[in-house]
């Protein structure tokens, strides 16, 4: 894992532990591999891991079975996306909509180009 966010690397792989979750790759009540086995896949301190599931588990994504592990909660995927809206909304989309200003897209062409991107999902 490169890490070249100012952002500290323990929230870095929060974050990306979280892209996990929310891409699947971590189900309900999945097994998180050690924080040994983590560290080592990221060529991190385990220690930074720990601060990583610390804060995790703080946020209730992921809780501890003393002894066994940690394992990624039930409502987990709820929580991520809740976390990434706020992020979005409190910094990102005042950015988002400032440039779509200056560029000078009106709200009506961003609601045709938001539908069309839809579209292009399906």
């Amino acid at each position: 894992m490169v890490f070249n966010d100012p952002k500290p690397i323990y929230l870095q792989i929060a974050d990306r532990i979280m892209d996990d979750i929310a891409g699947g790759a971590y189900g309900a009540d999945t097994r998180l591999p050690s924080v040994r086995e983590y560290a080592a896949s990221v060529e991190v301190n385990a220690n930074t891991v720990m601060r990583a599931y610390d804060h995790l588990q703080q946020h209730g994504m992921i809780y501890n079975k003393r002894g066994i592990g940690y394992f990624v909660s039930a409502d987990a995927g709820e929580k991520v996306l809740a976390e990434r809206r706020s992020v979005f909304f409190a910094g990102e989309a005042d950015y988002f909509f400032g440039r779509l200003h200056s560029f000078g897209v009106s709200a009506a062409r961003l609601g045709e180009m938001y539908t069309e991107y839809l579209n292009k999902q399906k």
